[in-house]
């Protein structure tokens, strides 16, 4: 079971946190994935945004929570390992239709910038292990996924994403702040587009040098449908003001 607790490297980590929170109200939908999520014996509710994105300027990043646990391969791993490291975290379930949908755009991009200083960790919430692991297994996926069946790790960044946003997708940048959320499945364009200003602020390459893996494939896949056959959608609200849907 991972452990979360909020970081103490900025005295105004708080402050900002809360000042982060007031940023972008977002319109969600549902998440249907068709597959009944059970968490102490009740069914959870999970919601999934529209995909919209926010940047925070260097000077008004917050402290990303310091979590730990483990991975679905057994492995223990913990934020703090990737200290000096770009991070891509991405939350998500195999039951999860958008997170499906974006798979590819997340399997692009990681193995187009893991010269650049920047890593991926994916954080597997209110999911079945076996399940999760056929997942990674059928998609190729070869970046660690913490196993987070409580939804631990979530709660932890309450203020920046609301917890039960699936997928949600964060930045955190060698510093450990959040320079970056996308709520809802995230695309290659957007995603690179994030991730340049931050690997450029350190110095850590030229994104335009980068082997570019399959960006025509992804600009085609953008501009079809979103979703897949079968799925529905269903309006659950806005997060409020800490983060969390209301």
């Amino acid at each position: 079971m991972p452990s979360a607790r909020i970081g103490a490297r900025s005295r105004r980590a708080v402050t900002r946190l809360a000042a982060v929170a007031a940023v972008s109200v977002l319109a969600l939908t549902g998440c249907a994935g068709g597959n009944e999520i059970e968490a102490g014996g009740e069914d959870d509710r999970f919601i999934s945004g529209d995909g919209t994105a926010t940047s925070f300027p260097a000077d008004e990043r917050v402290e990303a929570p310091d979590f730990s646990g483990t991975t679905l391969d057994g492995d223990a791993i913990a934020l703090a390992d990737y200290a000096g490291r770009v991070v891509v975290l991405n939350v998500w379930a195999s039951w999860c239709g958008p997170c499906r949908t974006e798979q590819p755009v997340l399997d692009e991009v990681h193995a187009e910038y893991t010269g650049l200083g920047v890593d991926f960790l994916g954080v597997n919430i209110k999911d079945d292990d076996t399940a999760a692991r056929t997942y990674l297994e059928t998609k190729g996926v070869e970046y660690p996924s913490l196993y987070d069946q409580p939804g631990e790790v979530p709660q932890a960044f309450r203020g920046t994403v609301p917890p039960r946003a699936i997928p949600s997708t964060l930045v955190i940048d060698p510093d450990g702040r959040i320079a970056a959320r996308v709520i809802g499945p995230t695309t290659y364009g957007q995603l690179t587009g994030l991730l340049d200003p931050v690997v450029v602020e350190f110095g850590l390459g030229d994104p335009e040098e980068r082997p570019r893996v399959a960006e025509e494939e992804m600009r085609e896949q953008e501009s079809a449908e979103p979703g897949e056959p079968g799925e529905s959608a269903e309006p659950t609200g806005a997060p409020g003001p800490d983060g969390d849907d209301a």
